[in-house]
C-alpha cells in the first residue's frame, strides 16, 4: 500500500535522522576510548590525533564530490550507497588489530560518512519544501543528531566497559540496516538536471591542501627544515590551485558565487565557529577530565553529558529564535554564548582547587551555545540558495565544518603540547634538555600521567608526586580553552557584520522565493 506524502516524509526523516545519529556517534563516542586505544594499540599522542583526523580529513575529500554526484545521479541513490559503505567500513574499524590499520579504516569510514551526511542535508531540504515544515524537520533532525553527539561519550564508555572498544564501531552495523530500510521506503529521489561532471582537479587540490596543512601542524616539529618547507610550499600551491580551479571552471563543485548571498556567508561563519572551538575540544576534553581532574572513565562519560546534552535540547528553541529574530541575531548569539562557555571553563580550570564543579558551568554554557548555533546554521545555508543547488550548498556547509574541525584538532593539540612544554621548561629546564621536554609534554598531553615515570625515569627524582607535570598539563589546557573562547567571540562578531542589515536579508529571501 502506497504511503501518503506525510507518512513518506516521516519515514524519510527517520532514515535521515538515523544516518545523522550514526555520524554523531562516530564523532563523540570515539574520543572517550582514546585513552584505551593508547594502551591497547600502543598509540602515541600524534597517533590518537590521527585516529580522529583520518576520519575528518577523509570526509572533506568527498563532500563536494558527493554534492555534485547527488545533484546529478540522485540524492537517494548516492545516500543509499554511502550508508551501505559506512556500515561496511565501521565493521572493518571494529576488526582492526593495530593503530595503523585503524587509522586506514577510519579514513575509509570518513569517506563514507562524509558522503552520507552531505546527502542527508540535501535530502531534507528537498523533501520538505515549505519553510515551516523544513524548520520542524531540521529541528527534529537536530534533536536526533544531538542524541548521537550528546550521548556518544556515555554510549562509547559503556560499550567499551561492558563489551570492548571494538563495539564503538560495530554498533553501526545494525543501525545501517535500519537506516537503509527507512530510506528505501520514505526518501523521494531528487536531482539537479543542470548538474555537470565531477570536478576532479578541485577535489585533488583541496584534499592535498587540507592534508598538508594538518600534517604540518601535527608533525611539523618532527620534520627536518627542508621537508617542512617543501610540504609548506606544496600546501600553499595546492590551496592556491584550488581557488584558481574553482574560479575558472564553468561548473565548479565549489561555487564561490553563493558567498555573495549574505545569509549564506554569515551562516558559513557559524559552521566555522562551531568547529574552531566546540567540536575539536571534544577530542581533548576527556583527557582533561581524566588526567587534569583525576576522574575515572565512568565519571568522564557522565560529565561529558553536561557538555553535549544542551545540544540535544536546544534545537527547538533555536528554531523558534530563528523564525522570530532571523539568522543575523540567532547565529552570532549562539557563537557568543559558546565562546563564553569556553572562557568560563578557562576560569574554572585555573582556580586553586579546581574540580569538576568549577568546570561544569562553562561546559554546560558552551553546549547551550552550540545548540543555538547548529540547526539555524544548517537551515540557513540550505534555505538561502535555490533548492536545485541544495547538494552544492550542503557540500560547502559540511566542508566548512570538517575542514575547520580537522585543522583545529591539530591546532588545539599543538597549543596543548606547546603550552604544557612552556610550563615544563620553567620547572625542569636544568634537568631535561629541549627534546626531552618536548617528548614529556607530548606524552603528558596523551593523558596517561601514571605511565610517565616509567618512560621518563628522571621524574622519580625531579617530580616524585607528579604535581609539576600535572600543573603544566592543566595550564596547557587553559590555553586551549582561551583559544576556543576568543575564536568563537571573534567569529560571532564577524558573522554579525557579514549578515548585514535585516532589510538586506529580507531582499535576499524575497529574491530566492521568486525563483522557486
Amino acid at each position: 500500500m502506497a504511503l501518503s506524502q506525510s507518512a513518506q516524509n516521516t519515514v524519510a526523516l527517520v532514515g535521515a535522522c538515523l544516518a545523522s545519529l550514526m555520524f554523531g556517534l562516530e564523532i563523540s563516542s570515539v574520543p572517550v576510548i582514546l585513552p584505551t586505544l593508547e594502551k591497547v594499540l600502543h598509540c602515541d599522542f600524534h597517533g590518537l590525533q590521527w585516529i580522529m583526523n583520518a576520519y575528518t580529513i577523509a570526509c572533506t575529500t568527498v563532500l563536494m564530490a558527493t554534492g555534485t554526484l547527488a545533484d546529478r545521479y540522485g540524492r537517494k541513490r548516492v545516500f543509499m550507497a554511502a550508508t551501505l559503505a559506512f556500515g561496511v567500513t565501521s565493521l572493518l574499524c571494529g576488526l582492526a588489530e593495530g593503530a595503523s590499520m585503524l587509522i586506514a579504516m577510519r579514513f575509509l569510514q570518513g569517506l563514507a560518512g562524509g558522503a552520507m551526511f552531505t546527502c542527508v542535508v540535501a535530502i531534507l531540504s528537498h523533501q520538505f519544501q515549505d519553510g515551516r515544515e523544513r524548520g520542524r524537520a531540521f529541528s527534529t533532525w537536530g534533536v536526533i543528531s544531538g542524541i548521537g553527539l550528546g550521548f556518544g561519550p556515555i554510549i562509547g564508555s559503556t560499550l567499551a566497559t561492558l563489551a570492548s572498544w571494538q563495539w564503538v564501531f560495530l554498533i553501526h552495523v545494525p543501525l545501517t540496516l535500519l537506516t537503509l530500510m527507512s530510506a528505501n521506503i520514505g526518501i523521494r529521489e531528487s536531482r539537479d538536471p543542470h548538474a555537470k561532471t565531477i570536478d576532479g582537479a578541485g577535489i585533488v587540490t583541496l584534499t592535498l591542501g587540507v592534508f598538508g596543512l594538518t600534517y604540518l601542524i601535527t608533525q611539523g616539529a618532527e620534520l627536518g627544515q627542508a621537508t617542512t618547507l617543501g610540504l609548506a610550499a606544496l600546501t600553499v600551491v595546492s590551496l592556491a590551485a584550488f581557488l584558481i580551479v574553482e574560479k575558472t571552471r564553468q561548473h565548479p563543485m565549489f561555487d564561490f558565487s553563493v558567498f555573495r548571498i549574505r545569509a549564506f556567508s554569515g551562516a558559513i561563519l557559524g559552521c566555522i565557529g562551531m568547529n574552531v572551538c566546540y567540536w575539536p575540544f571534544m577530542i581533548y576534553l576527556p583527557i582533561y577530565f581524566k588526567a587534569g581532574l583525576g576522574l575515572d572513565s565512568r565519571s568522564v562519560g557522565l560529565l561529558l553529558l553536561a557538555y553535549t546534552i544542551p545540544f540535544l535540547v536546544m534545537p527547538p528553541l533555536a528554531d523558534r529564535l530563528l523564525r522570530a529574530w532571523g539568522p543575523r541575531l540567532t547565529i552570532p548569539l549562539g557563537m557568543a554564548v559558546m565562546g563564553t562557555g569556553f572562557l568560563l571553563m578557562r576560569l574554572g580550570s585555573g582556580l586553586e582547587h579546581a574540580n569538576w564543579l568549577t568546570v561544569l558551568p562553562g561546559a554546560f554554557v558552551a553546549g547551550v551555545g552550540l545548540g543555538l548555533t547548529s540547526t539555524p546554521v544548517t537551515n540557513t545555508t540550505t534555505g538561502s540558495v535555490p533548492s536545485n543547488r541544495a547538494g552544492m550548498a550542503s557540500g560547502i556547509d559540511i566542508s566548512a565544518r570538517l575542514v575547520t574541525l580537522a585543522i583545529n584538532i591539530a591546532v588545539m593539540g599543538l597549543i596543548l603540547v606547546q603550552g604544557t612544554r612552556s610550563f615544563l621548561s620553567g620547572t625542569f629546564a636544568a634537568a631535561l634538555d629541549d627534546s626531552q621536554q618536548k617528548a614529556l609534554a607530548a606524552a603528558a598531553a596523551a593523558g596517561d600521567l601514571g605511565a610517565l615515570p616509567q618512560a621518563f625515569p628522571a621524574l622519580d627524582t625531579l617530580d616524585p608526586s607528579g604535581a609539576g607535570v600535572h600543573a603544566a598539563l592543566v595550564r596547557g589546557f587553559g590555553l586551549v580553552m582561551l583559544y576556543g573562547g576568543l575564536s568563537a567571540w571573534l567569529l560571532a562578531a564577524l558573522s554579525f557584520v557579514v549578515f548585514g542589515p535585516r532589510r538586506v536579508l529580507e531582499v535576499e529571501v524575497a529574491a530566492r522565493e521568486a525563483t522557486l
